[in-house]
Order: C-alpha cells, then structure tokens, then sequence
C-alpha cells in the first residue's frame, strides 16, 4: 500500500513530484465529465514513465481475440476502450528549449485534483538545462455545463531571464493503447485542417468507423504576442505563439478545445460542429466558462455530498469516490454505461460488466432522479436480442447477458469467465427488482422489465440440470463471484439467485395478469411463454440443489469447498500476499481463499430472505478466508457487518473500500481507477452504517456512527422527497428539504416526516 497524495477533503494534492509513481498520480488526478475524460497527464512534454490517455464515451475497438487455443463459443473479438487523440497537448519553449519536467531541475511541484469545483490544478517551479528559472501555474477542466468543452489556462512566469516563450498547442491522432492484442494503430486519418485562428483534427476508428472530432483555439496575453505558424498534417495539427518576457513577468496562455463524436452528429457536419462549439467556448472565455464549472458542481454536491467530521482521510475518501462516479456516469446519455475504469485506463476493456447493477445502480437510485437509474436498465433491455444471441452461441435457450460489452455481444475472452461466470444474469434480474422496489416505479415492469426478466428464466431453465438420484436441479461448471475458483459445481450464490430471478419473475407475471392483463396476454405470445414454462420455472425453485453443511450452520460456496485445507487469511505471512501477484494460478484455484463476496454477496442482494443469526454465522466462516483482492469486495462485507453488529469490522471494511485507489491497497491504481466499487463507499455508509432498507415501499433506518467519527450526513432521493440523514453519537436528525408529509421507521419504530420538517431519534449508545 503506497499513499502519494496528501490527506484534504476536498482535494487530491501531491505536493512533490514522484516521477517513480507518476502513472499511480495520473491516475489518482483523472478528471471528465460523463462524456469523456482524461487522466491527470502534463499538457506539455514529459519524457518521463507516463500513460498518456484521452477516452472519449461510447467509442471503442473491436480488439481481435488473441488467446493460445481457439474454444468453440469464443468471441471473436475483446472490445477495447479507446485511448482517444490527445487534445490537451501543449508544447513550451524558452528561446527554443523545451520543457520538460523529467530532465529540468523542478525546484517545488505540486498536482491537486479540486473536487468541490471540478478541476485539476499544478504549479512548479524549474530551472532548464542551461539556467533559465521559471514558475508554471496550469488549470484544465472538463465542462459539465457544455460537455463538448474542454479548458486549459497556462501561466508562465519569468524569475531571472528575458527571451522569448512559445507555445506550440497541439492536437495528434497518432496514438496507440498499451494494451493492444496485436500492436495495432485503431485509429486513421478523416478530416484535418489548420490556420491561424483555428485547428481542427477528425480521426476514424478502424473496423466500428466511429469519427471523433476536435477543434482547438489558442490566446495568448503577454507583451508582443504573435501567431508564428502552423502544421496541418494528416494526423497531427498545431500552431505556433509566442510572447516576449522579462525577469519578472509573466504570459498567459489559453487553449479551448471542442470534442464532438459521430454518435451525437453526422460525420459530414462533425467538424463544423466542433469548430462551432470551440468558437463558443473561446468567445465565453475561460474565467466565464470556469465560474459555470464551479456553479454546476456545487450545485451537484449540494444533493450528493457525503459529510464525514472528525476523519479527514475517511472524508477525502467518500468525496473522491463520488467525485469519479460523476465524471463517469451522469445519466444524461442512456446509451452510455459505467466502465470498471472509466475514463481513466484502457485496463478490462468494456463499457459494462454486472458492476453497473450489483453497486452503482443502487447509488444513482440515492443520489440522482430515477430516470438515471432507469436509463440503466434500459441499456440492457436493449441489448435483450444480443443477450439471446450470447445464449444461443453456448447451446443454451434464453438470454445470457455478456460479462463485458460494448454493443451486447460477449466481448471478454477467459473461458473460465466468459462462459462460467453466469451469476451476472442474476445481477441483471436484481437490479429490476432495486430499481421498481426502491422507486414504486411498476410501470417498467410490463415495458421492459418482463421480458428480460423472462428471458433470463428460460436461460436459467436450460442451464440446469436434473439430477435423478437427488431429486435436485444442479448447475455444474461455473465460476461464482469468487474468481479464485473455477469451473465448481453447484455455486451457492449461482444457484441461489438462479432460483430467485425465477421466483421475482412469476411473481411479475402474476402482478402484470392482474393489473396489465392485456399487456401480459401480449407479452406471453411475443415471448411465446407458455403456463408449462411457468410450472416448469416452480419445480426448478422447489428442487434447487443448495451445498449446505448443518454441523457449521453455513451455506458452502460450492460442491467440495470443506475438502480444502481451510486456513486464515491472518495466517499467512504477508510476503505472499496480494495472491494474485505472487501466487501461481493453479495454487489459488486450490486454496480456500476468497476473491470477493461470494455467499455474502446473496446475503447483501436478497438482505431480507436471511436472519441475522445466518448472517453472522456465514461471515464469521467466510471473511477470514477473503482476500479482498477484489475491488467489488469491501463494501459487501462492511455492509453486513454494519448489520450483524461488527462496527471495528465495518468501519475497517469501509476504509478500505473508500480509500482503495487513494491508498493504493491491490497495488494496480497505476492502470487506472477502480470506478465501478467507488459505489461501495457509498453504499457502506447508507446501506451499512445507516441502515437504510425500502421494505414493502417503506423507508427504513438503522444507524450507528463509527467511534473514530464525530458525525456523518448524506441526502437521498426516495419517491420525490430529498431527505437529509445526520448521525451523530447522541442522536438522528433526518430532514425533509423536498417534498409531502410521509412515515418512515427509524430503529424499527415508525415515525411521520412532515413537509420541510425533521423528526430526531436518540442515538442507544452502547
């Protein structure tokens, strides 16, 4: 675990240059605006180790699938997530020599991610190679008021020399992904253009053919400024400014840059349209554009802030989280999803892996309107026929939601994974079940939601098998959430929520027949479901084979899970850990330890089937044995300890989900940020410390406040009220800042909310 960035809670700050961890900085200081994104890279030249990386939404590559032997059902390609042309570059010269932090001496330095206001900040203080000392101050944000928008303003102050500085702003499209299966160039040349007022590159993805175009203005205020030249290339296109500056002024350059796609416009317009838009912004100019930045973002926070007092690192931790899931995912365009890395690495590939339904869904249902969330859903109801088709190329029936995608088609490629990891469907299927639970939105159901539902249950009727001698339906070969076992029979979690995504789907079918009637008659002939599937669907839930042993009162992960030498994780030496860095395959796959959340995790979607007792009894048996080498894993176990009464338990829990990339804990932060677990953080605040449950349409609260805080508050959106949670050790205060009169159960005891009021519960300190 390595911290390279100083504790503030309302900035990421690394207040000295670690050219050893820059990727890591990079990474920890992304920034984007739910269209696209970029990590924390130098806009001038850094000869340094650097990940230079641009994404822009929705854009990709169909990567050809390289693996040493080809299986019958393999994909035929890995969808890449594109590193987009580098938009933000900006060359500086002093009487013709380059900087470059790598190889000039940097005197002080230092690189804050503003997360109040949405920006990231550097100043450094450096003498060249032959003696010229100078000061840089840089801000570039992403808009999220015209998210086309991109602005970088680039202060240069003079200590000790008079000469001549230039900036050479530049756009290039010649840029590769470090993880390209065969080394290929993704992108070609569409459009270029260049003269002195205005640039502007278009780049073609090879194969998808998406146009990604960008358009550049640059202004520059000094003494005797002057456009020099400029450089129209195929692939590349620049200008050139410079000013004169003496020993002890300063010049001040500005770069607007417009970034547009074909998936918004026609490609024959793209160019115009960003021309259009850069002309805008620089008309606008920076101080406007960043005063609307800032207004948006406090806006934004005053509904999704989490407060912590008392721990600045827990702070920081919480607000970074959110901070990146906003730059991510914003809603606005439903035809995006929420990538493990976002806009901050290539690493994964995909735009949605069953991250989005298992731990964002549940956040954006807090945090923003519904229709967030159900723009979410509705990503996946539009990929129901490719669903089918996934299905269908494995000899199944139904739907198989793929593992990562892009478009709906599979898009990974570990057989163990893409083939066996078929727990995804049921994520799928519970998110519906969130979604019309947490909202009392029941219109989705007869719209959309019966028939990804009814796909999934045929899918899972074909996956099982009977097994005669046991009077049980079994699913064999697969991998559950634990990725640290493959190809298991009879994965509890599997089974389990295979058998419930039948039972929430006859229950809708029951809802639509009484209330849709016509609706569920047409819905029963499209599908071409039949009552004997229905029956069929009842004796797959009554005869599900669940591995169970009595003796310790805990459900089995999987078929023969007791037949391994059960060990604790605290009895290892630490050398060996992460596993996944110093361990061969074969010897994890035959250990007893735990990737992630694997029984616990059905315990964490299905939180009211269980007791509390079996609650306890499972994580007391499971949790010593997981690693957490995933990211998915924390929140789900800080959650139920929240719940059963381990608060050290859950705290730790928390800490370690909040501060995942902050604090470098799976040491893999340098590839880019864990955005899809940045949930968990949330989640293990409001669904763990507070307690908050929707039980049969009823707002329900349970908190308790870890000892190491002084208060904690956080809002909710919840069927058009916005209330306002704060917890402290002596008691809490739950506000209504919008919306009517409502009941709501605080500790089990029932309680009426009035309209812009507030109701207070005495903490049970113990």
């Amino acid at each position: 675990m390595k911290q390279i960035c100083r504790i503030d809670e309302w900035k990421v700050f690394e207040d000295k240059l670690h050219p050893e961890d820059n990727r890591l900085a990079e990474s920890l200081m992304s920034i984007g605006n739910g269209q696209m994104g970029m990590r924390g890279n130098f806009e001038e030249t850094y000869s340094g180790d650097t990940h230079q990386g641009t994404y822009v939404g929705g854009v990709y590559y169909p990567d050809k699938t390289r693996v040493g032997w080809w299986k019958n059902g393999y994909p035929e390609y890995f969808a890449k997530v594109l590193n987009a042309p580098n938009v933000t570059g900006i060359r500086v010269f002093l009487d013709g020599e380059e900087l470059d932090l790598h190889t000039w001496k940097v005197h002080d330095f230092k690189r804050e991610l503003n997360m109040k206001h949405g920006y990231l900040y550097r100043e450094f203080d450096v003498t060249s190679p032959e003696g010229k000392h100078l000061k840089g101050k840089v801000t570039r944000f992403f808009s999220i008021v015209t998210t086309s928008t991109i602005a970088i303003k680039y202060e240069v102050a003079s200590e000790d020399f008079d000469g001549k500085i230039t900036f050479q702003p530049y756009m290039d499209g010649d840029v590769r992904n470090e993880d390209a299966n065969y080394d290929e160039d993704f992108w070609m040349p569409a459009h270029h253009e260049a003269n002195k007022e205005i640039a502007a590159l278009t780049m073609r993805t090879r194969k998808t053919e998406f146009d990604v175009s960008a358009a550049m203005k640059a202004q520059l205020v000094g003494q005797e400024t002057q456009m020099e030249e400029f450089t129209n290339g195929e692939e590349y296109v620049d200008q050139k400014l410079s000013a004169n500056i003496k020993s002890g002024g300063k010049v001040t350059f500005y770069k607007y840059i417009a970034v547009t796609s074909s998936r918004h416009f026609e490609k024959e317009v793209l160019a115009d349209e960003a021309k259009q838009q850069v002309e805008n912004a620089a008309k606008e100019g920076f101080t406007t554009l960043f005063k609307q930045q800032m207004d948006a973002w406090e806006r934004r926070w005053n509904h999704a802030d989490v407060t912590v007092g008392g721990d600045a690192s827990a702070q920081q931790g919480i607000r970074f989280n959110i901070f990146q899931l906003y730059n991510t995912y914003t809603g606005e365009d439903a035809l995006l999803n929420i990538g493990p890395k976002g806009f901050t690495g290539e690493k994964y590939g995909g735009s949605t892996y069953w991250d989005t339904e298992a731990y964002c869904l549940p956040f954006y249902l807090g945090t923003a309107d519904a229709e967030v969330s159900r723009n979410l859903l509705i990503y996946r109801y539009r990929h129901l026929e490719k669903a089918k088709d996934n299905a269908a190329k494995l000899g199944m029936e139904g739907a198989l939601y793929p593992m990562v995608t892009m478009n709906g088609e599979e898009s990974h490629n570990e057989w163990e994974i893409t083939f066996e990891e078929i727990h995804r469907n049921g994520a799928i299927a519970h998110a519906i079940w969130n979604y019309v639970n947490y909202t009392g939105d029941t219109s989705y159901l007869p719209e959309y939601g019966f028939e990804v539902l009814a796909e999934i249950s045929r899918y899972w009727a074909s996956r099982v098998n009977y097994n005669p001698r046991k009077g049980k339906y079994m699913i064999l070969g697969v991998t559950g959430p634990n990725e640290y076992e493959n190809n298991v029979n009879n994965n509890w979690h599997t089974n389990r929520m295979a058998a419930w995504t039948l039972e929430y789907t006859l229950s809708v079918a029951l809802f639509l027949e009484r209330n849709h009637q016509k609706r569920f008659v047409e819905l029963k002939n499209h599908l071409g479901l039949t009552n004997d599937d229905f029956e069929h669907w009842k004796d797959i839930i009554e005869h599900m084979y669940y591995p169970v042993d009595k003796q310790l009162g805990v459900y089995l992960q999987q078929d023969g899970f007791l037949d391994k030498d059960l060990i604790h994780v605290n009895d290892l030496d630490e050398k060996h850990l992460p596993l996944n860095q110093n361990w061969s395959w074969d010897r994890i796959l035959r250990s007893c330890f735990i990737k992630q959340a694997d029984v616990l995790q059905s315990m964490y979607f299905l939180n009211h089937s269980f007791p509390l007792d079996e609650k306890k009894r499972n994580f007391d048996f499971y949790e010593p044995m997981t690693v957490h080498e995933s990211s998915l894993s924390p929140c789900v176990h800080s959650i139920i300890a929240a719940e059963i009464g381990y608060e050290e338990k859950a705290y730790e829990m928390y800490l370690r989900t909040a501060r995942l990339d902050l604090d470098n804990y799976n040491n893999d932060t340098e590839d880019g940020l864990h955005i899809t677990s940045m949930a968990g953080s949330w989640l293990s605040i409001v669904h763990g410390f507070a307690g908050m449950r929707v039980v049969k349409g009823e707002l329900h609260f349970k908190p308790f406040i870890p000892k190491a805080w002084d208060n904690y508050t956080f809002k909710i959106n919840f069927r058009g009220h916005l209330i306002k949670v704060s917890v402290d050790h002596q008691q809490v205060v739950i506000t209504q800042e919008e919306g009517n009169d409502f009941s709501l159960l605080v500790h089990d005891e029932e309680m009426q909310l009035p309209t812009s009021g507030k109701v207070i519960v005495r903490q049970n300190n113990k």
